[in-house]
């Protein structure tokens, strides 16, 4: 029946002269007659034209019941083609038709040997390509801070550090190009991680247009990745959300990659995001040669004529000496020697002619230059940038001391005390963010875009972080993943009521971690691993104090615990663990041999 109904879909496409459903549109490529849709966009756009009494999802029927007020700001035409998985259009999970086809034609666009589209975003791709190739226990190698160089080195030493401690590497994860187009030598990259047998996984997000012109940087599969993710929409014209998953060479199980996709994407995706895809890959594959000359040359001219304003500094690849290259729709521009923020150089622009730049940073603004960038666009830029030296000289606007523009290095010394999974399970209190240094992290702090995480849960909380996060916060960056925006607490693990405290391999380091929120009690405790066996572990717990609210705090929140099998002279043996604990009214010195019952799954 799926069959037979997109064989008619075929013959109305193949019949019809295929002219633009909205005859005023003139930048539509199906103006042409004659010229023939593509394979996803076409089954849309014939099944949309059916006239169907419609008895299924979505509620608003094919328009008939859209929001009033929404379609006085979008029209009813969206509605019409915003349709279900109807036979016709086939199956993102199981493709057999318009978007078996259309995801061919985008690998072949792409140079991949298979290619999913997403309406989960890049994120999505993402995490499906770690569920793919890191299974439990296996090690994701990645870069902390994406814009640090030597990428290539770092990864060999990780997976030669892994083989010493005798774990693997499921796979290592690069970002290139970032928010501001660096691009990292996927190249040397690629050969490090395959002389492994290492798969690579490339975050392109910002790099779908990357090889379609001299200029632009090499794309990550044509130097060897494994698994790329783009954002479709950020640079070429898919809508916004719609992504694709690119697969190259052998080292990946693709249908273990297709089982994760379905675990992450949506069962009711959205066809027009998926035809948006297909639309976007129709676009550049007409005249891929060519199609981005004019956005590259404006932005080449852009930056020519920004180097000559005084005071006007441009982000370019001499800065970056150990990267290959930087895209060149991607220009950064300082504001440092302006005396003003990124913040502050921003809202001048935006102001005062309208300008709105991409990203924003303590010292830098963003421009991402595209298929849809004018000569006036440009032209009205350099307007602008005039305006902000202006505006600049005036001595009451320079309200930012030197001070101000110290770099911060929040990722000099990590430290991860638990593991994302574990700290996102433990329990967790809110402290006021000047106790917080020394403790561990409850929360993904992240100062977005771009987009790099500065604490992330399990990670013990430095200065250094906190202050970059401050000062971010005071010159106006929006930092996600707080559960206080004003930064003025953070959440932290309680590890004395969290079960994985005394689970197997916890360490000294981490019982003093979680006790150093009382600095009025001096105290000296810690747990080791005394033996082990099948279904017990025993423990030793030595201390000079032992204060009684941190053992009963202990006690209250293991319930799992059954019994001693020992205790130490100087306590009654007693079969309750919290009674045990609540004796404990003064600092002893001795210690206590636990024998502690775990449920199975907590046994290593």
């Amino acid at each position: 029946m799926a069959v037979a109904r997109r064989e008619d879909v075929k013959r109305l496409l193949e019949v019809e002269d295929c002219v633009s459903i909205d005859q005023d549109d003139s930048h539509s490529f199906q103006t042409v007659k004659g010229y023939k849709l593509p394979p996803l966009v076409g089954a849309l756009r014939a099944s949309a034209k059916e006239n169907a009494a419609s008895f299924h999802f979505p509620g608003h029927n094919r328009g008939q019941a859209a929001p009033l007020v929404f379609t006085q700001l979008i029209g009813k035409r969206p509605y019409l083609h915003d349709l279900p998985e109807l036979p016709e259009l086939d199956n993102l999970f199981n493709p057999e038709g318009p978007i078996l086809e259309a995801q061919e034609k985008a690998a072949e666009l792409f140079g991949a040997s298979e290619t999913w589209f997403l309406v989960g975003g890049s994120t999505c791709g993402i995490q499906a390509a770690i569920m793919a190739t890191c299974s439990p226990g296996c090690h994701l190698i990645l870069p902390r801070n994406s814009h640090i160089s030597a990428v290539s080195a770092m990864v060999e030493k990780a997976i030669e550090e892994l083989k010493m401690k005798g774990e693997n590497a499921g796979a290592v994860l690069v970002v290139s190009p970032t928010y501001h187009g660096i691009c990292s030598n996927i190249t040397e990259i690629s050969q490090v991680c395959h002389s492994h047998n290492i798969p690579l996984i490339v975050d392109e997000a910002h790099g779908a247009h990357l090889g379609f012109h001299r200029l632009l940087p090499k794309s990550a599969l044509s130097q060897g990745a494994d698994l790329v993710i783009q954002s479709t929409h950020k640079v070429l014209c898919s809508l916004t959300q719609s992504s694709m998953l690119h697969m190259s060479r052998n080292l990946v199980n693709r249908d273990k990659v297709c089982r994760c996709l379905q675990t992450v994407q949506s069962s009711s995706p959205s066809y027009l995001l998926l035809a948006s895809l297909d639309a976007a890959r129709a676009q550049v594959s007409e005249n891929k040669e060519n199609v981005f000359n004019e956005a590259v040359e404006l932005a080449v001219e852009a930056k020519r004529m920004m180097n000559e304003i005084p005071n006007i500094s441009v982000l370019d690849i001499a800065s970056f000496p150990q990267f290959p290259a930087i895209d060149p729709l991607r220009v950064t521009i300082g504001t440092k020697l302006l005396g003003l923020s990124g913040f502050e150089a921003d809202d001048i622009l935006t102001k005062g002619v309208g300008l709105v730049s991409e990203l924003v940073g303590t010292q830098s603004i963003t421009l991402a230059f595209n298929l849809g960038t004018r000569k006036e666009h440009v032209l009205r830029l350099i307007f602008g940038l005039k305006h902000l030296v202006t505006v600049s000289a005036d001595t009451e606007c320079t309200v930012y001391s030197e001070n101000d523009y110290e770099l911060v290095a929040p990722f000099g010394n990590s430290n991860m005390s638990l593991s994302p999974r574990e700290a996102f399970f433990a329990d967790k209190r809110k402290v006021a963010i000047k106790d917080s240094i020394g403790q561990i992290s409850g929360e993904l702090l992240c100062p977005y875009p771009p987009g790099i995480p500065v604490l992330i849960p399990g990670e013990v909380i430095s200065e250094a972080a906190l202050d970059y996060l401050i000062h971010l916060n005071s010159k106006g960056a929006v930092i996600t993943g707080a559960s206080d925006c004003s930064l003025s607490s953070l959440l932290v693990i309680n590890l004395f009521l969290s079960r994985c405290s005394l689970c197997p391999g916890y360490n000294s380091a981490k019982v003093k971690q979680c006790i150093k929120h009382k600095p009025e009690t001096t105290t000296n405790i810690y747990m080791q691993r005394h033996s082990s066996g099948n279904r017990y572990f025993t423990r030793r717990l030595v201390g000079n104090t032992i204060p009684a609210q941190y053992a009963a705090a202990v006690a209250d929140s293991l319930d799992t615990v059954s019994c001693f099998s020992r205790l130490a002279d100087s306590l009654d043996t007693v079969s309750c663990f919290s009674r045990i604990f609540e004796q404990i009214k003064k600092p002893t010195s001795n210690f206590v041999d636990l024998c502690v019952y775990f449920r199975p799954q907590w046994v290593s």
